[in-house]
């Protein structure tokens, strides 16, 4: 969301590109693995596509640069209909988890090795595992990043391998949290040199964003709820037991360590199975909305892009509404897996629990458990318009007559006097005085709400095409920063070419010019190199002057 609490460390940018070998590029035999049997189904074949990855990793490790004093876990598997392989590792070196060293494993369906996507080239190696910076130095150094404005503030710091940002160096990431004086989450996470102390790069721990029953915004819908004694409880059994909430305008409760989610939950009941009444003062209307948000998010992803659940497991996350006092926001905290919604404060905003904010928030849990964008710079401002473009295509799947898809973020929660239509606009971002249009050398350095700007209007010309028109009554012009005219391809192929690169290409450190390659390579998956669509992919980055 826009609206957030300010903190005063800067954000470097992160401008590490993704680096990519594939079989064909390295020569020798040791690539051609021997095709395998017919591939088993469901977990077996995962440990199979596992095994074979790991093998490749074997026999390319030179090359790769994965060395012996390195450990790594499977974060995730995509398998494609025909049977090719994508598996996802996180590494450590010496034990101590990599920032930048995850990497994609690309296996063909017989389940010979086509290349890796890594998010930083080389070996990950560092000269020491032994910090010269205590950790009661950088714990320091993080809670002064949250401003003065904090209180009750804890830090807790890790000892990592940094390489994102140049060659591989021992490091500090210190997470600090604690609460305004409102009461209210605030929290940094500060990566500092564990040699002399000197910050590398920082970012906001919270992810946030703007954010039947008869709902607030999208009229009366329906809801999947659990029975229980004396009546039922706003829990969903057909979607991982996802539930709803109340927070009772309490917050979370931060006391000398890390600790965000302890304003309760209290799930709600009714008596009857009709919950909300569509107004702000029944208080379950609120929990309708953001239930209806975290089923809809999950039947567009499972029914359109195959994935079941936020974090590919088929689990739930939960809900929190009415959280704090005149809460100006909605967050994701993946520590939690769940979305807080705050009641705004009924002057610039309602209460933040719109369609398009649920779907935003569930799509910063998926952006976590896939590429993991880190939460500053050009990655950060990709890792937000994710969000942006998933919870606009979540908002047009839905095609709720009461809360028609549109190309605005968060035009629900707005209210009129607040001067402008939407906290985002897909067409030109610019048009809310802050967002960039266009990519430029400085735009890593903007807050990622506004570097976001960038994807954003990619992904509106890739849709719907440049210059002027109309969608479900709302009328749209988006011009090109280089004077070219794009011509869209429609929303459904936008959001199956941005996740297939989010979920398999991108990583980490992905900054523009590598989410360009990426989505180039899901365009290639997906239609073929010499495609329209890999076309209009190419043509629609050169308009925001991604080249």
């Amino acid at each position: 969301m826009t609206f957030r609490l300010r903190t005063t460390a800067a954000a470097v940018a992160v401008v590490v590109a993704a680096t990519t070998f594939t079989a064909a590029a390295l020569p020798g035999s040791a690539f051609a693995a021997p095709a395998a049997a017919p591939a088993p189904a469901g977990a077996a074949a995962t440990a199979v596509a596992v095994g074979q990855a790991d093998a490749a990793l074997t026999a390319n490790a030179a090359r790769l640069g994965v060395t012996a004093q390195q450990g790594r876990t499977v974060r995730d598997v995509v398998t494609d209909a025909d049977g090719t392989q994508h598996v996802r590792y996180d590494r450590t070196y010496a034990g101590l988890p990599v920032l930048g060293g995850d990497l994609v494993v690309h296996l063909s369906p017989g389940g010979a090795f086509r290349g890796a996507d890594r998010a930083a080239a080389g070996d990950l190696a560092v000269p020491t595992t032994r910090p010269a910076v205590p950790a009661a130095n950088a714990q320091a150094q993080a809670v002064r990043a949250l401003g003065g404005s904090a209180r009750q503030a804890g830090a807790k710091a890790e000892l990592v391998v940094d390489a994102l940002h140049g060659a591989p160096r021992l490091a500090w990431q210190t997470t600090a949290a604690g609460q305004d004086y409102l009461g209210n989450p605030v929290a940094r996470t500060v990566l500092s040199d564990a040699a002399t102390g000197a910050v590398i790069d920082a970012w906001d721990a919270i992810e946030t964003a703007t954010g039947d029953g008869a709902s607030l915004y999208s009229g009366t819908v329906p809801l999947e709820t659990t029975a229980a004694s004396g009546g039922f409880q706003l829990k969903d059994p057909t979607r991982g037991n996802t539930y709803t909430g109340d927070a009772q305008n309490k917050t979370d409760l931060c006391f000398g360590t890390i600790c965000f989610s302890r304003a309760p939950a209290v799930v709600f009941t009714d008596a009857d199975n009709h919950w909300g009444t569509g107004a702000t003062a029944d208080r379950s209307t609120a929990a309708v909305d953001a239930q209806y948000g975290t089923n809809t998010t999950w039947d567009y992803y499972k029914n359109v892009h195959g994935r079941s659940g936020i974090g590919g497991d088929g689990k739930g996350s939960y809900n929190r509404v009415h959280y704090g006092s005149n809460y100006n926001n909605a967050f994701w905290q993946d520590s939690c897996f769940c979305m807080t919604y705050g009641d705004g404060d009924g002057t610039t905003f309602g209460p933040l629990v719109s369609l398009d904010v649920a779907g935003h928030e569930m799509s910063h849990g998926v952006t976590s458990r896939t590429a993991k964008l880190v939460y500053s710079g050009e990655s950060g401002g990709l890792n937000e318009a994710t969000s942006d473009i998933m919870g606009t295509l979540v908002e047009f799947y839905a095609a709720n007559p009461s809360d028609p898809g549109d190309y605005l973020i968060g035009e629900e929660i707005v209210k009129s006097g607040f001067g402008k239509a939407a906290l985002r606009f897909m067409d030109q971002p610019s048009r809310d005085g802050k967002s960039a249009d266009c990519w430029s050398s400085g735009v890593g350095n903007l807050d990622v709400h506004y570097s976001s700007g960038v994807a954003n209007h990619f992904a509106f010309l890739l849709a719907q095409g440049s210059g002027a028109s109309t969608v479900n009554g709302v009328q749209y012009n988006s011009p090109t920063c280089n004077g070219s005219t794009v011509t869209g391809i429609g929303r459904d192929k936008l959001g199956a070419i941005w996740y297939r690169a989010l979920s398999v290409y991108m990583t980490s450190g992905t900054n523009y010019a590598g989410a360009r390659t990426a989505t180039l390579k899901a365009a290639t998956d997906l239609y073929g190199a010499g495609s329209a669509e890999y076309a209009a992919v190419a043509a629609a980055w050169s308009a925001v002057a991604v080249n």
